[in-house]
């Protein structure tokens, strides 16, 4: 099984800027019965990209759920494999002279900074690999992994952590209607353009218009 997706149509913009971007997509929320995704709110949760693109077909949702179940239950394989596949990953972007990167929270919200394979988390075994993600989970420890880049995500009902993550200096991505220029007197970046959270500039809002069923969304997760 693998775990890590490439053909993600908006990390695959990456290349242009000369990056490989590789993706783990759980199935999210307790879709399999358990929750990965702790802190998503009932606005997130209807929004949710899960079945977005390829996710729409039942191949690739059955795909999320077995990988769910092995995360799950066992977990020292599903942690073997994963370093596995980010070895070979890394392996590619070498032969395309491409910088690999990796986001393990496609569709789920786990801090990977507290699970280990041999010791060490994958931020440890892979220093070279640049990590990154989307958060509602505010505080996470990870100032000793300089690799592994966090982006705090609004919703509709965690104003006061955005507050916080604004002011502990983190990035945080809304979702909107339409990209104004700014929101709570920061400037709003285009993130769609691209998936490399790690190159925005630092203490912008990260902007991403409305998507699938966010379009119908009316409980003021998209602003």
């Amino acid at each position: 099984m693998e775990l890590l997706t490439l053909s993600n149509t908006k990390l695959l913009k990456g290349e242009k800027r000369g990056y490989m971007s590789w993706i783990l997509h759980l199935a999210p929320a307790d879709l399999s019965g358990r929750e990965v995704c702790p802190k998503r709110s009932p606005g997130c949760s209807a929004a949710c990209l899960n079945t977005a693109g390829r996710g729409n077909q039942n191949s690739v949702q059955t795909g999320r759920l077995r990988k769910t179940a092995m995360y799950w239950d066992q977990r020292v394989e599903f942690m073997a494999l994963l370093v596995n596949n980010i070895g070979r990953a890394v392996k590619q972007a070498a032969k395309l002279a491409m910088t690999p990167c990796v986001r393990l929270n496609g569709t789920s919200d786990v801090p990977w900074e507290k699970l280990q394979h041999n010791g060490k988390n994958v931020f440890e075994l892979f220093p070279d690999v640049q990590f990154y993600d989307y958060t509602k989970i505010l505080g996470r420890k990870i100032a000793a992994y300089p690799n592994y880049h966090l982006t705090f995500s609004r919703a509709e009902n965690n104003d006061k952590d955005v507050a916080k993550a604004i002011a502990a200096g983190m990035n945080v991505a809304v979702v909107f209607r339409t990209l104004p220029e700014q929101y709570m007197n920061l400037d709003v970046v285009a993130g769609d353009n691209d998936d490399l959270r790690f190159l925005d500039p630092a203490n912008v809002i990260v902007g991403l218009t409305a998507k699938g069923r966010g379009k119908k969304d009316t409980s003021g997760f998209v602003v």
